[in-house]
């Protein structure tokens, strides 16, 4: 069954969704309408659970990697993109065109910025590590300021 349930984290309030054997969403809420999820009831099973005691732990600093079941929605090219910012190592980040030459498509550093703009699993699949060529920052579903306090978080 597919569940979701509301979290009040140090960068706003987050939503945790799965479909019973991995987690499917996990989306600031003010970028999405919680109407997205009318079909998902809401309730704190054990496996969101356990994905907002991570996240606990990870704003706490006392985590660095994630052990959860994923399941990402999306076309191949998202996938491929989605794999490539999970191998960004914590407290590192990169520019869209190093993601783009990582995922064997050079040139395709805007089709890079949208496949991030769509990550289905924020924070978890990291997307906040992305930022412009200079280093500045760049797009956030989440906003500027949750994502400069989670790369801050990182860099400590």
């Amino acid at each position: 069954m597919n569940s979701v349930f509301y979290y009040d984290s140090p960068v706003g309030r987050i939503g945790v969704a799965s479909d019973g054997e991995s987690v499917t969403h996990l989306f600031f809420t003010k970028q999405r309408s919680e109407g997205l999820f009318a079909e998902f009831r809401e309730r704190e099973t054990p496996l969101i659970r356990g994905a907002i005691k991570q996240l606990r732990e990870y704003f706490d600093g006392k985590r660095r990697d994630f052990d959860l079941p994923l399941a990402a929605s999306g076309t191949a090219f998202q996938c491929s993109v989605w794999d490539a910012l999970c191998r960004i190592p914590y407290g590192e980040t990169r520019s869209y065109a190093e993601i783009a030459r990582e995922v064997g498509r050079p040139k395709a550093f805007r089709a890079i910025g949208m496949a991030n703009n769509r990550n289905p699993i924020a924070i978890i699949i990291p997307c906040h590590r992305v930022v412009g060529a200079d280093g500045s920052l760049t797009g956030f579903g989440g906003g500027m300021d949750a994502k400069a306090w989670l790369l801050g978080l990182e860099r400590q």
